[in-house]
């Protein structure tokens, strides 16, 4: 695959100069323009912004500082190399405060800038591709990534939002294993001005505590045994950018003491150092635990619970979020079909869609998506059938699977109270959705919405005010 040469534009006064570096960038595979004015160097920028920009300092219209200025302000990926004779230390100084990539005196010694721009365009393309890795990532951990409409998962993600963007240096996640606390930690920093700064992620719960503090705060050479050379902590590798401490209820007592330090003093120390570093990142907390009741028990530092949860959210378990089973399923099966070879999944049955509804998913988001995985797997069919359910899914769910047993009650009742009281059910676990409600009770549409408007205004006004 061709790709076209990188573009070097040489600003400079003497037309020599000009000439015999247009002829060596030539030799080395590059496009070389040239321009011997400070305006007519603007000209050339304005037509095509350069890979690199080797500029000379005096010009007889001006300053090529000031270029350089110009260029990094509109054009922050050139590459700018000054050139010139004038090798003053302010100048020198000046150049690099502006942006400067390198400095090279003349007469110029052809060696030495073919390497200089080599290196140089090497690094540009290292920070292109930092930025195009950083962006892929942000883009798969947003806010829009994690599905849910049921009022309390909508509440959660709205806190997130305004959170996430604001000053508040520690938030706390609460909720069950599996409800996508991970999730929420990535959104909140890759929607925040932290973003283009580190993520770093560590699990309190699978390091011992001298671990842990070693890969928290770095450590000194010699501090302890095995320390044959210094480490820099994830303290010192995320500043500016975000901290995730998964699972901090399993954190040690005496580490927690050490975190709160830091946190109050907005310094930490390496251990076996001397020094105190300042710390500019954001501590983002999770637990599966209720850390205020630990607290209450002694088994966690309330001190440091308050400390954390400048802002808490709590992340509802599925079972309290019905209405978003049906959706978060078909997301999983759209996922599984990417790797799935031979006929795509469509869907659930109507026997898997009512069992998802009713059972209490323990294990949350994740046993979901792992349930949808293995189905995906060993399905046949075009949809996902009891056949390839877990057992004990089936066998625990409330709503039987082959039959519907109503016990009617002595005195009687009226059957259409007993479709309405369906209708109802159906409509309020699916959190008014219409469509969801639908398919749980096998009709269509219109039928649930008749009789949704036979039950009573407040049922109506719903239906409405969903729009279907």
């Amino acid at each position: 695959m061709n790709q076209s040469k990188p573009t070097i534009l040489i600003v400079d006064d003497d037309a020599s100069i000009r000439f015999a570096l247009t002829d060596a960038l030539q030799s080395w595979d590059y496009d070389a323009r040239s321009a011997g004015t400070v305006s007519e160097a603007r000209e050339r920028l304005e037509e095509d912004p350069p890979a690199a920009a080797l500029l000379d300092i005096d010009l007889p219209d001006g300053s090529g500082l000031d270029l350089l200025e110009n260029i990094k302000a509109e054009s922050v990926d050139t590459i700018v190399i000054m050139i010139t004779g004038n090798v003053g230390m302010p100048n020198v100084l000046t150049a690099f405060r502006s942006g400067a990539h390198d400095f090279i005196g003349k007469p110029v010694r052809l060696e030495e800038l073919r390497l200089t721009l080599k290196n140089a365009l090497e690094t540009r393309e290292l920070r292109r591709e930092v930025k195009r890795t950083r962006r892929e990532r942000s883009s798969s951990f947003t806010f829009e990534q994690i599905l849910g409409d049921s009022p309390a998962m909508r509440y959660a993600i709205d806190l997130a939002r305004k959170v996430a963007d604001s000053d508040v240096a520690s938030i706390l996640l609460q909720g069950e294993t599996g409800t996508g606390k991970d999730l929420f930690a990535r959104a909140i920093h890759y929607a925040s001005y932290r973003a283009n700064a580190p993520y770093l992620a560590i699990n309190c719960a699978t390091l011992p505590a001298t671990l842990i503090e070693s890969e928290l705060f770095g450590y000194e050479k010699g501090a302890f045994t095995d320390a044959k050379q210094t480490k820099e902590g994830l303290f010192e590798q995320a500043q500016g950018g975000t901290i995730f401490l998964d699972e901090i209820g399993e954190m040690e007592l005496s580490l927690q003491a050490k975190l709160l330090r830091v946190l109050e003093e907005g310094r930490f120390r390496r251990v076996g150092g001397l020094k105190d570093l300042p710390l500019d990142v954001r501590i983002i907390a999770a637990s599966n635990l209720d850390l205020k009741k630990a607290g209450e028990k002694g088994d966690f530092r309330l001190d440091l619970y308050f400390r954390l949860s400048v802002i808490q959210i709590d992340i509802p378990p599925l079972r309290d979020r019905a209405a978003d089973v049906l959706q978060l399923a078909q997301h999983y099966i759209e996922k599984a079909n990417i790797k799935r070879r031979g006929k795509k999944l469509k869907g659930l049955s109507k026997e898997v869609a009512n069992i998802f509804c009713a059972y209490p998913w323990p294990g949350n988001v994740r046993e979901l998506r792992n349930v949808i995985e293995r189905a995906s797997i060993l399905e046949e069919s075009s949809i996902v059938t009891l056949a390839h359910l877990p057992q004990d899914m089936v066998r625990s769910a409330s709503v039987p699977v082959d039959t519907f047993n109503i016990v009617l009650p002595r005195e009687g009742i009226e059957i259409d109270k007993v479709e309405n009281e369906l209708c109802r059910q159906a409509f309020e676990r699916t959190g008014h959705n219409l469509s969801r409600a639908a398919r749980l009770l096998g009709i269509t549409r219109d039928q649930l919405r008749y009789r949704l408007r036979k039950l009573d205004d407040a049922g109506e006004a719903k239906a409405q005010a969903n729009g279907e």
